[in-house]
């Protein structure tokens, strides 16, 4: 369930981080947050999301409206959150498609709680499927989900970047030439370009690295080519 992608949308900084934040502590690590309404209908059509938090009412348009779109598209549990608190709000609320309404102020906990519970229900009507993770310690690639996780957080990465980060991942510890890298992203051996590789290389450490100038996964081997790590080694 911990691998569950959640959406908040809230104009409160302040309430994005910490139901980020307790999410987080729970075990949740993908989380994506947005401010307004254009942004998480963005959002929503380049992701899937397991269970969306969502503020009614936002600076450019209503938490309502989103939510109509959002089911159109997803059976995803939704949670509006609101200042609004009276029953008739309530009850409007889940007239427009809401799983449950939140009072502001509220106990992070008990959003916790309640997020738990209804992603329980919800991935239990999914089909059953095995999400695949590399783990790598401080990053990991969901396979399942296309997705590169470092620290905890969603990294976005290019087509390109994503692929030979994934080839690297599947077969860690294993030196690669360029032409061998080359041709397992871009397929074609005749045009092999040793910029593009060195470039993409660059990308991935600029991602997973800390101190990317000395990486400690992802190696230049001299003479050779590359390799990633799965047990780090000391930087050279």
């Amino acid at each position: 369930m911990e691998t569950a992608r959640i959406l908040i949308v809230d104009d409160e900084e302040s309430i994005l981080n910490m139901i980020k934040l307790v999410l987080r502590k729970e075990g949740f690590m993908s989380i994506d947050t947005c401010a307004n309404g254009k942004d998480a209908l963005h959002l929503l059509t380049q992701n899937q999301y397991h269970l969306i938090i969502l503020d009614i009412m936002l600076p450019d348009m209503s938490g309502y409206h989103i939510c109509q779109e959002i089911k159109r598209k997803s059976d995803a549990p939704i949670f509006f959150i609101s200042a609004k608190s009276s029953d008739l709000d309530k009850l409007t609320g889940f007239a427009h498609g809401a799983d449950d309404y939140i009072t502001k102020p509220f106990n992070p906990l008990e959003v916790a709680a309640r997020v738990k519970v209804q992603l329980k229900r919800y991935l239990n009507r999914q089909p059953i499927y095995q999400t695949e993770i590399l783990d790598y310690g401080r990053f990991q690639l969901n396979l399942t989900s296309a997705e590169l996780i470092v620290d905890g957080k969603s990294v976005a990465c290019s087509a390109q970047v994503y692929h030979l980060l994934s080839f690297f991942c599947k077969n860690p510890n294993q030196v690669f030439t360029k032409e061998q890298l080359y041709y397992q992203v871009w397929k074609d051996e005749m045009m092999m370009d040793d910029n593009t590789v060195m470039v993409h290389i660059r990308k991935i450490r600029e991602k997973i690295e800390e101190h990317p100038s000395k990486p400690v996964f992802l190696k230049t081997i001299r003479g050779l080519g590359y390799k990633l790590v799965h047990n780090q080694e000391p930087a050279l």
